[in-house]
């Protein structure tokens, strides 16, 4: 089986998230918000995502992302 990160992207922690006040929890790449998850999607997000760090908690997001356009793609 391969590497899951072969290329190192997910080293530099390109992901991140917030939970706003709300209950809504928004997924960033680079500072920019490329998903909102609410309601039971954020809950299970949460609880996927507690108790992980670093590259773990980068794989989850990533998966989670999954693939979305950047910049002027169409």
């Amino acid at each position: 089986m391969p590497p899951i990160d072969a290329r190192g992207k997910l080293e530099a922690e390109p992901f991140s998230y917030a939970v706003r006040k709300d209950g809504l929890v928004c997924l960033e790449f680079h500072g920019r918000v490329v998903k909102t998850l609410s309601g039971r999607e954020a809950e299970r997000f949460l609880e996927r995502i507690s108790g992980r760090v670093g590259k773990e908690a980068q794989l989850v997001l990533a998966k989670l992302t999954g693939h979305f356009k950047h910049g002027n793609e169409r």
